[in-house]
């Protein structure tokens, strides 16, 4: 009978540890990116809303990442904030939820400055918020490797949320990353060799294309651009 008496005992014990932890709660439009200095790994198809916490001070980064229609052109826009890290004294079986101070009109504009509160069972909790300048390259960096390579975003948010330095920016490669010649020649009249092509020109290229594309092409391109960031 011990046997069983000790795997209950420890059953109970590991069940109540968990009733006993706290949970962070954020909207469908933030996501989390790093809790004190480890990254949090989540799922491309499945928001990640709910972070269980033990109790004590925690850092954790979070960022704004929302999608919404253009009114003019009504085209799906994709919009990200830096990072900002949460500071929070966490007692041990609380439940709190962060949410905007403010209902959010303008997409771009709250990505320049998300405003946050969090709250306990309706009460406002002691906490800090520290804004970060981290920013993403554009898809049009990426794939041009236009100018310097700021440092990925969640590599950041993890050195923040552990008390290390930000990493900083590396320098671009000596060779331009460009479309291939075969690319090039379907979509449009360019010089024989894409290598000769500078960053600029190839960004320029892309926004030509993108002005002379019809809606549907439009979506699909995002659709593809977005799957490579």
């Amino acid at each position: 009978m011990k046997p069983i008496t000790t795997v209950s005992a420890l059953f109970a014990l590991i069940c109540s540890s968990s009733a006993f932890a706290a949970n962070l709660k954020i909207p469908m439009a933030f996501e989390y990116l790093a809790l004190d200095g480890t990254q949090i790994e989540t799922n491309h198809f499945t928001h990640k809303s709910d972070l269980s916490l033990t109790g004590g001070k925690h850092k954790i980064a979070i960022r704004y990442s929302d999608m919404y229609e253009d009114r003019f052109s009504e085209s799906p826009n994709f919009v990200k904030s830096s990072p900002f890290i949460v500071t929070i004294n966490v007692e041990q079986d609380a439940n709190y939820e962060l949410k905007p101070a403010n209902k959010i009109t303008d997409p771009e504009a709250y990505a320049k400055d998300p405003k946050v509160v969090i709250s306990s069972n309706g009460n406002q909790v002691d906490y800090q918020v520290q804004q970060t300048d981290i920013q993403e390259n554009s898809f049009i960096s990426r794939l041009f490797n236009v100018g310097e390579q700021s440092p990925k975003v969640d590599v950041a948010a993890v050195a923040i949320t552990g008390g290390k330095p930000v990493p900083q920016p590396v320098k671009p490669a000596s060779e331009v990353e460009t479309m291939t010649a075969t690319s090039v020649a379907a979509t449009a009249e360019a010089p024989s060799k894409a290598s000769e092509q500078s960053p600029n020109q190839s960004a320029q290229m892309l926004q030509y294309w993108w002005q002379q594309a019809d809606e549907k092409t439009r979506k699909e391109f995002m659709s593809w651009a977005i799957k490579q960031l």
